[in-house]
């Protein structure tokens, strides 16, 4: 203690006292720590304190919003930064003049020595003051490119969704726990203070960043010639609206028109899917019953007829499914292994030969009836089949262009 007075009088800087461990050293989790008292002038750097776990942690703290981060960041030094100043959330329009300020003061603090452990995986912040889906779906999307360098970890990375940010005050914590960890900041915020105070707290901390919601908004309301309101989704789709009770309705008709039950409705269903079992009729059907549409799904069996609804309703409506014959025969093994069906079932179910039968016999009907689209589903996800089912119906409603006749999508 007396050297430490004597050393703060004489203005030298005090001992820097270090938790890394180097390969000397106990395993992690010990508690070996080393006392750094080399000469003034020795320029000699203070170990970097780096722990992927921490940083987890943490992340897993403010994932939902609500956590505050009043505790000690480490920035590869002993400097400690408390929490940010408050930023009232009842004058949203002074958030971001109040930004600078706070996050000047708290960065001056910093002695500049912030490393980021390039060997960790790198870490996406995605803020939203609504659920996020909108921002993790773009950056789901964008990491998709980079699957070449995922897979093998060469360049890892990880994502966090905040969503339901809606004062100041979080806000500014997440981005400081950002730059912390060297993150990049995603965000999608409807309030204009809000994507300003973020900008401007991004950018005075040199965290690399990307406003997703504000050009498409700056661009939409050029185009239409007025303003956005500004308000954040989570508070204008708070209310129970028409498109709410438009989706219920359209999830209820699909479900009890599942698999082939009450032909004599298709008339009353947008969507009509037909196709052979387990080509993904049913989890299609759901996931465009989410987006407001009303769909029936009618399977193709060998020795059952088909309604005769199907062919007298209009068919723009009328989409049928493909898949590959030795896929769908792995799929149905699979099925009836999980139902613990016996072999006598499984030879009329899941037999090549049958299964060939049943294609064969869907593409004959689809053959007769040339203007339903065909849509091959073995190499496709159910958003990316329902995004071709849902560009070729707006095409057919609005009769803008026509598919070619026994085209296969």
């Amino acid at each position: 203690m007396a050297l430490l007075s004597a050393m703060k009088l004489q203005g030298r800087p005090p001992p820097i006292i270090s938790s890394s461990l180097n390969s000397n050293s106990k395993p992690a989790g010990s508690d070996s720590v080393s006392l750094n008292t080399s000469e003034p002038g020795s320029e000699r750097k203070p170990r970097k304190f780096s722990s992927q776990l921490n940083r987890w942690n943490r992340a897993r703290t403010l994932r939902s919003g609500g956590a505050k981060l009043d505790r000690t960041i480490n920035n590869g030094s002993n400097t400690t930064t408390g929490p940010m100043r408050p930023i009232e959330s009842s004058n949203r329009s002074d958030v971001s003049t109040q930004v600078d300020s706070d996050v000047s003061s708290s960065f001056s603090s910093s002695n500049g020595d912030n490393e980021t452990d390039m060997t960790a995986a790198k870490s996406i912040y995605i803020v939203s003051d609504g659920t996020g889906w909108t921002a993790e779906h773009a950056v789901n999307a964008a990491l998709g490119q980079f699957d070449y360098c995922l897979v093998d970890r060469g360049c890892p990375v990880n994502t966090h969704l905040f969503s339901g940010i809606e004062d100041g005050e979080k806000l500014m914590e997440i981005i400081k726990q950002a730059a912390s960890e060297g993150a990049m900041v995603i965000y999608t915020l409807a309030d204009p203070s809000m994507a300003e105070a973020a900008m401007r707290a991004c950018k005075l901390w040199c965290i690399p960043s990307l406003d997703i919601l504000g050009p498409i908004t700056d661009s939409i309301s050029s185009h239409l010639g007025t303003n956005p309101s500004g308000i954040s989704r989570s508070v204008a789709h708070s209310s129970l609206n028409e498109d709410y009770f438009k989706r219920i309705e359209a999830i209820e008709f699909t479900i009890k028109h599942d698999d082939g039950a009450l032909p004599e409705n298709l008339e009353k269903a947008d969507i009509v899917l037909v196709g052979v079992s387990r080509t993904g009729k049913t989890p299609l059907s759901t996931y465009l019953a989410q987006k407001g549409y009303k769909v029936s799904n009618v399977p193709i069996v060998n020795g059952v007829e088909l309604p005769k609804t199907l062919f007298e309703i209009d068919p723009r409506k009328v989409f049928g499914l493909m898949i590959n014959p030795v896929v769908l025969q792995g799929i149905r093994e699979a099925r009836a292994k999980s139902l613990g069906l016996g072999s006598s079932y499984k030879t009329k179910y899941s037999e090549l030969g049958s299964v060939k039968e049943e294609l064969e016999l869907a593409k004959r009907i689809f053959a007769e009836n040339p203007t339903w689209p065909v849509i091959e589903v073995t190499e496709s996800a159910i958003e990316e089949t329902a995004a071709v089912i849902l560009r070729l119906y707006d095409e057919r409603q609005s009769n803008r262009a026509m598919p070619r006749i026994s085209k296969s999508y």
